[in-house]
C-alpha cells in the first residue's frame, strides 16, 4: 500500500490507514442518529456512457475491506457498471470524510449473497435472497434501486482517500 499525505503543505500529520478501517469496521451504518448529522449517507459515482459522472446515494455496507450495495439491473448505475465497472463509493464519519475508487463487480453465489443479505437484514432492511438464491429481495426499497430482484455488488478498491474532520486534521490518499 503506498500512503501520500495529501496534507504536508499545511505540516499536518498523514492520517493511519488502520484507524480509518477500524472506524469502518466498527459499522457505519445508515441507520437514523448513527453519525453525520443524523445518520451515514453512502454516495455511489459511476461514469455514464458519455464520461459524465451519475451520483446516487446506495445502502451500501463496508465489510472485510470491500464496500457492499446492491440494485436493479434497469437502473442507471447498473447499466453504468456493465459498461464501465469503475466507480467511487463516498462517506462522511464523525472523524473523517472517506471517498474510496476501484471497481464494482456483480456478485451472484449463492452463500455470499446470503451473507450480505443477512447483514442488511440486522441493520434493518429485511433484505433475503431471492428465489434462485443469486440476487436479493424484500418488501421494500430505496426508489433508485428498481424493482427486485436486486444484484449485489462488491467494489474491490483501488484508492481511498480520507479527510479528517477532527482536530488535527490531516487529508490521506492510499493506493492498494
Amino acid at each position: 500500500m503506498d500512503t501520500h499525505n495529501l496534507a504536508d503543505l499545511y505540516d499536518l500529520p498523514t492520517l493511519d490507514w488502520e484507524s480509518v478501517r477500524h472506524v469502518m469496521d466498527s459499522g457505519v451504518t445508515q441507520a437514523p442518529d448513527s453519525g453525520g448529522p443524523n445518520r451515514h449517507s453512502s454516495w455511489l459515482t459511476t461514469v455514464d456512457p458519455d464520461g459524465t459522472p451519475h451520483t446516487t446515494a446506495v445502502g451500501a455496507l463496508w465489510v472485510d475491506g470491500t464496500y457492499w450495495f446492491q440494485t436493479g439491473p434497469g437502473t442507471r448505475k447498473a447499466r453504468n457498471l456493465a459498461q464501465n465497472s469503475r466507480c467511487s463509493i463516498a462517506v462522511a464519519t464523525q472523524k473523517f470524510d472517506l471517498v474510496v475508487e476501484g471497481t464494482a463487480e456483480p456478485v451472484t453465489d449463492p452463500e455470499t449473497v446470503a451473507a450480505m443479505a443477512a447483514r442488511w437484514a440486522e441493520g434493518g432492511w429485511p433484505a433475503h435472497p431471492d428465489e434462485s438464491g443469486r440476487a436479493i429481495t424484500a418488501e421494500y426499497s430505496a426508489p433508485s434501486a428498481g424493482p427486485p430482484p436486486w444484484t449485489v455488488y462488491r467494489v474491490t478498491p483501488v484508492t481511498a482517500t480520507a479527510v479528517a474532520t477532527v482536530e488535527p486534521g490531516g487529508a490521506t490518499r492510499w493506493t492498494f
